[in-house]
């Protein structure tokens, strides 16, 4: 298991650390949550032996293998399949050694050595990199090209795909959605749940967290806080410790009136159902999870735009690409007030492209765009960080869109991005991702768009501005065509999607539920048939003899599956009970000398609750493998 005790940690003055533990239990899968620049990267470097604690003890297992995503990738000519294959450092060694063997003719030492490589995998490795590549959105042929051939993001899925290679015990990811477009996401969320070692997530897409991890850690206050269950599930604990904050109630109770009153004046209107509709279901969330968000430092809102004509924008019969090269073909398309699309489909598929057209960014091959008279486009592209002037404050950015304003009225505009004070007048060229993405957005906003056109605009983005961003859009008047892989995000500020690919736009009858069955059904359907069962005893008294079998697994395993559905109950009821004392003990009035008795009554509670639920969790841990182990005894007998 990871135990931190007493963590002490500064880095550049700033003190991120102050008497924090942790305990993660081997094969327990923790999401990293808290806001950007708190220590969550910090984090993962001290558990690479990369940092140097100020004060406490790092313990984990000496013989563990730990494996994390390279931030650089160099410009090889090495195909980009080998490259991924050089994640796994122990084969690589083996198969120097055999190179080494088979030089010098030792047959007993390559006997020995090919032994070693069959047992950790090796020959099946350049198709499980294949598999790696295809799942992360490598094309057919792109394993063969060199890295060098491949863009910064591409490089970076590279990168992801060494880590996932690495046969690791630690499995340290810090973002890997950046990178990735949904259908992607979708595929590294089913390989993570499957991942048997101890997973360490830092991630700021609540979707992907739920789908993910069985703990939380929240870093804050220089503390790291666990939590049992997933995002929604902290979420619910961490509300109902600040349940009690008047300040809290009031900013809620005003949320909840503005989005009701918007209900109540639109729903019949049918120009503006689709909006009511997206309220209804903020509405319906609010209670329940805004709570946790009561201290976000970011709150903003899109001001009506001047005018609303309708239709903003249609486009007839457009064919697009660059150059010789289409990318599109026939894509027509009327955007009315009040329409909120997503767009869905594979990188390069045309989502960028169509997005980049609509902005007028780039010139169709055939057919037209008629815009309306008075459109507005706020157009968020993927690289618009690029266009920010580094040398320039986040104050001077506003002043030249509203030379007129005055200073302190765009201040206050930039306080609700986060940008307060000195930090409005600083340059930009040292801020982070994260703060010049804010930036963007607030230049957007400043001008009123009624046409907003976002092209992964969460990419840097923490929760707590994504959560900021998802209300402002619920609130947006205009129309909207979203590219993200933020499904949250796509969630709850959408209605309907398009999806983009073979050329091809057209509109998606469902969810984003369906379209990841779609995607499996697709995948299913594209790889090899297995042979039909050929080479396999398919006799009748071959399926009575399984039948048999299975029916003495189930006798097997049903105590064992039992036992563990118990111990979810417990661990369920006892992360309640720790919910319950931890919001009485964020009580101010609990640490007055009236209520000594019950605070000592509460602290001792907490501590066996705790001590029960990590033995709780080791229990289920070891009839969980226990079970997997059987399972998988099971099933080989029939691979």
């Amino acid at each position: 298991m990871i135990h931190l005790q007493d963590l002490q940690l500064i880095r550049g003055g700033q003190k991120l650390f102050d008497g924090a533990a942790l305990t993660v239990h081997a094969g327990h899968r923790v999401g990293l949550v808290g806001a950007n620049g708190c220590g969550k990267s910090t984090l993962f470097a001290l558990l690479r032996g990369e940092l140097e604690v100020d004060g406490g003890d790092v313990k984990l297992p000496a013989n563990w293998t730990i494996a994390s995503v390279k931030q650089e990738t160099p410009a090889l000519e090495r195909p980009a399949i080998d490259y991924v294959i050089d994640g796994d450092a122990h084969y690589r060694a083996l198969e120097a050694k055999l190179a080494t063997a088979q030089a010098h003719n030792d047959g007993d030492a390559m006997a020995r050595i090919m032994g070693d490589m069959e047992q950790a995998g090796g020959y099946d490795i350049r198709a499980r990199a294949g598999a790696l590549m295809h799942g992360l959105g490598f094309a057919g042929g792109d394993e063969l090209r060199p890295v060098s051939s491949f863009s910064g993001g591409w490089r970076m899925r590279l990168n992801l795909a060494q880590a996932l290679i690495c046969p690791s015990d630690l499995l340290l990811l810090d973002e890997p959605t950046n990178h990735l477009d949904l259908d992607a996401v979708f595929w590294l969320a089913d390989w993570l749940t499957s991942y048997k070692g101890t997973l360490l997530l830092i991630s700021h897409d609540r979707d992907f967290l739920d789908d993910v991890v069985t703990h939380i850690c929240h870093v804050e206050h220089q503390k790291l806080n666990s939590y049992t269950g997933n995002y929604e599930s902290f979420e619910r604990q961490r509300a109902a410790r600040l349940a009690q904050q008047q300040a809290m109630f009031e900013r809620q109770q005003a949320q909840r009136a503005h989005l009701q009153s918007f209900i109540d004046r639109f729903k019949a209107k049918a120009t503006k159902a689709r909006q009511a509709q997206s309220r209804i279901k903020a509405l319906e969330r609010m209670e329940e999870l805004q709570a946790a968000h009561v201290d976000s430092p970011f709150s903003f809102v899109f001001e009506n735009a001047a005018t609303l004509p309708s239709p903003l924008l249609a486009i007839d019969k457009v064919s697009l690409g660059y150059g010789d090269k289409q990318i599109l073909s026939n894509v027509s398309l009327r955007l009315q007030p009040g329409e909120r699309i997503g767009l869905l489909g594979p990188n390069g598929a045309g989502k960028s492209t169509l997005i980049k057209f609509l902005a007028g960014g780039l010139a169709p091959q055939s057919g037209e765009l008629v815009p309306a008279q008075g459109l507005k486009v706020g157009y968020f592209a993927q690289h618009q960080l690029e266009y920010l002037d580094a040398n320039a404050s986040a104050l001077l950015h506003l002043q030249r869109l509203a030379p007129q304003v005055r200073e302190q009225e765009l201040r206050d505009f930039l306080g609700h991005f986060g940008f307060r004070g000195d930090k409005a007048l600083e340059p930009i060229a040292p801020f982070s991702g994260g703060e010049k993405a804010r930036l963007a957005l607030a230049l957007i906003v400043w001008q009123r768009p009624n046409l907003l056109l976002l092209d992964e605009p969460t990419n840097h983005l923490d929760l707590e501005m994504r959560e900021a961003l998802t209300l402002a859009l619920q609130d947006f008047d205009g129309a909207m065509v979203i590219v993200s892989h933020d499904r949250h995000l796509l969630r709850t500020t959408t209605d309907t999607f398009l999806r983009v690919s073979h050329g091809e736009v057209a509109p998606f009858d469902g969810d984003l539920d369906d379209y990841h069955k779609w995607l499996k059904d697709r995948e299913k359907a594209a790889s090899p048939a297995s042979d039909n069962g050929a080479g396999k005893d398919n006799s009748a008294q071959s399926r009575k003899d399984r039948k048999r079998l299975e029916a003495e697994h189930r006798t097997k395993t049903r105590p064992l599956k039992q036992k563990i559905e118990k111990l979810d109950k417990t661990m369920a009821s006892l992360g309640d009970k720790l919910a319950t004392i931890e919001g009485r003990l964020g009580e101010a009035d609990i640490y007055e000398a009236a209520n000594k008795a019950e605070l000592t009554r509460l602290l001792k509670e907490q501590g066996d609750a705790k001590a029960e639920l990590d033995a709780v969790e080791m229990e289920w841990m070891a009839l969980s493998e226990e079970l997997e182990g059987l399972d998988s005894a099971f099933e080989e007998q029939f691979a």
